[in-house]
């Protein structure tokens, strides 16, 4: 007969196990929450050209960043002026491609800095999920690790001037995409077996937002559905049902970059014209009859399209323009402040406690996530980039305009 004490020392060890496979993927847009941080070590700060593990080339140009779930890498591209679009499963290891799926669109107007292909595809272990648009109609599908496409759904048209940004995400069985256009807007979400509409959120609506949600969970409470537009602000819906939980203060601007949490604090930014203009921060345990006080406001020198960094006791500001610093959230106190050089169109990560972020030449620069500023170089990608590191299994992946590359931890250069 089997103790209950049996049972849970499984079940434990079940959900270590877990929790381990989980933190060696990247399943979405800045990692397994959203954050942007990852605990792998022995990335290298700097390196040459030749020291990539492997380098391979995508037909067309995109800047949506890779998905990886185990041996699986998922991104994607489009060529024509965006007529075909196309979503890519590659081998993690040898870049190698295993299939594509590709689908035809219009082309549609978009910014110059934006692609065809910008949205980051999802991933469960069990499917991927990715999401294209153009004027017409914006399209979620989900396939199997094989290619086989499981399920299409048509969220109708998508009206923006600058075309689609944000990224699907996925929690427990549902598959949640914003909707936020320059027309009406709305949060939805499907199941992810089978592709069935399980809850519609509309939105107001006043431009069009390219945040991609992501979850919290506080200690005691249930998980919340953190989204950002410029109408609302910072939002947190129930992800279960979609319902509104609590919104903070309308931002004035565009919002782009995704909110992050950290400290208990969510923080988000909005901007115009390249560079942010207000940075607010929220305690979602202080709401008071569905609104979120703003108890951290910052409007100067802030980020616009690259996403914060919250990591230990500080905020990593990676501005548009090269500027790069270090904010004390507790006292709005500014550690350190440096000016690296380069534009930057996508969002740094950190690897364990060093941040990374390529710039629009395609140099990759990395510094320490620490209050003590130290800068370790630039290392070259070889192509422009608009896009986001991913980090998994003791791999970094950058990617270009017109390539994926793919930079192993001497540890597992030889996996």
């Amino acid at each position: 007969m089997v103790r209950m004490t049996d049972w849970l020392r499984a079940g434990c060890v079940a959900l270590l196990l877990a929790g381990a496979a989980s933190a060696e993927n990247w399943p979405r847009f800045r990692g397994s929450d959203g954050s942007g941080v990852a605990p792998e070590q022995g990335i290298p700060t700097t390196w040459k050209e030749s020291d990539y593990k492997w380098v391979v080339d995508l037909p067309g140009e995109g800047h949506s960043a890779p998905a990886i779930w185990g041996k699986s890498l998922f991104v994607t591209s489009a060529i024509d002026a965006g007529l075909v679009r196309s979503l890519y499963c590659l081998d993690a290891d040898s870049g190698e491609t295993r299939w594509v799926r590709s689908m035809g669109f219009n082309s549609n107007r978009k910014h110059q800095k934006n692609s065809f292909a910008s949205s980051t595809p999802a991933t469960d272990g069990e499917r991927v999920y990715v999401a294209f648009s153009d004027q017409e109609r914006c399209a979620l599908a989900a396939y199997d690790f094989e290619g086989t496409l499981v399920w299409r759904t048509w969220l109708g048209p998508f009206s923006s001037q600058h075309g689609l940004g944000a990224s699907p995400i996925v929690f427990e069985d549902l598959v949640i995409m914003p909707n936020d256009q320059d027309g009406p807007s709305s949060i939805v979400a499907y199941d992810r077996r089978d592709g069935k509409l399980v809850w519609s959120t509309l939105r107001p609506f006043r431009e069009a937002s390219y945040a991609t949600p992501i979850i919290i969970e506080q200690p005691g409470s249930k998980p919340q559905l953190i989204c950002l537009n410029g109408a609302t602000g910072i939002s947190a819906l129930d992800p279960w049902t979609g319902l509104s939980l609590w919104q903070s203060e309308p931002l004035a601007q565009r919002t782009v970059s995704c909110p992050v949490y950290g400290q208990g604090k969510i923080y988000a930014t909005c901007g115009q014209g390249g560079k942010g203009t207000i940075l607010i921060g929220v305690d979602p345990a202080s709401v008071s009859n569905g609104i979120a006080p703003t108890t951290f406001r910052r409007e100067k020198t802030l980020p616009y399209v690259p996403c914060l960094i919250a990591y230990g006791d500080h905020l990593y500001m990676w501005n548009d323009n090269g500027v790069v610093m270090c904010v004390d959230p507790k006292t709005d106190q500014t550690v350190w402040q440096e000016r690296i050089g380069g534009t930057f169109s996508g969002s740094p990560i950190c690897i364990g406690g060093k941040i990374y972020c390529v710039d629009e030449s395609g140099k990759v620069a990395v510094i320490d996530a620490s209050p003590t500023y130290k800068f370790h170089g630039f290392s070259e990608l070889g192509d422009n980039s608009h896009s986001t590191p991913a980090v998994a299994n003791g791999k970094l992946y950058l990617r270009s305009f017109h390539r994926l590359a793919c930079l192993a931890a001497p540890q597992s250069a030889g996996k």
